[in-house]
């Protein structure tokens, strides 16, 4: 018993930085990325099908074939689904990589408002929450290390 209270104690007195425990925003924000992620997949594959789901835009700036774009959040959702496995696995750069993504994810989404606009607005939402939810997550969790 007294055993137990020993080592309890020294796990907190030497953290690692690297590998630090995982909160539950950080948690939920990790199972959004997954989410938002495998979404932008199925986006960007009917885009390079070129369903006629999407809506043809004229006078765009960010004027791209709807290929392009299918490929953009084809990849992007990829990486983004990568990263939120790695978000779950509790590594500090994967929270930091989490954040730069999601950040990606969410310019992409609102670049392609003009092409289906209520779910890109969605996605982008939900980037928006995942970024928010990673630095959240940090920010409790370095405030409860400085406690113990």
């Amino acid at each position: 018993m007294a055993r137990d209270a020993v080592q309890s104690s020294t796990a907190h007195a030497d953290p690692r930085p690297w590998h630090a425990p995982t909160s539950g925003t950080t948690v939920f924000a990790a199972a959004l990325m997954i989410f938002g992620g495998v979404m932008a997949v199925f986006e960007g594959i009917t885009a390079i099908a070129e369903d006629d789901l999407f809506v043809a835009t004229r006078n765009y700036v960010f004027e791209f074939s709807l290929a392009g774009w299918g490929w953009v959040h084809l990849v992007l959702g990829v990486v983004i689904v990568l990263a939120g496995g790695a978000v779950l696995s509790g590594a500090l750069w994967a929270r930091f990589f989490g954040v730069a993504v999601a950040g990606l994810g969410a310019i992409a989404n609102f670049l392609w408002v003009p092409h289906y606009p209520l779910w890109a607005l969605t996605l982008v939402a939900v980037n928006v929450f995942v970024v928010w939810a990673l630095c959240m997550g940090m920010h409790r969790e370095a405030g409860a290390g400085r406690e113990a």
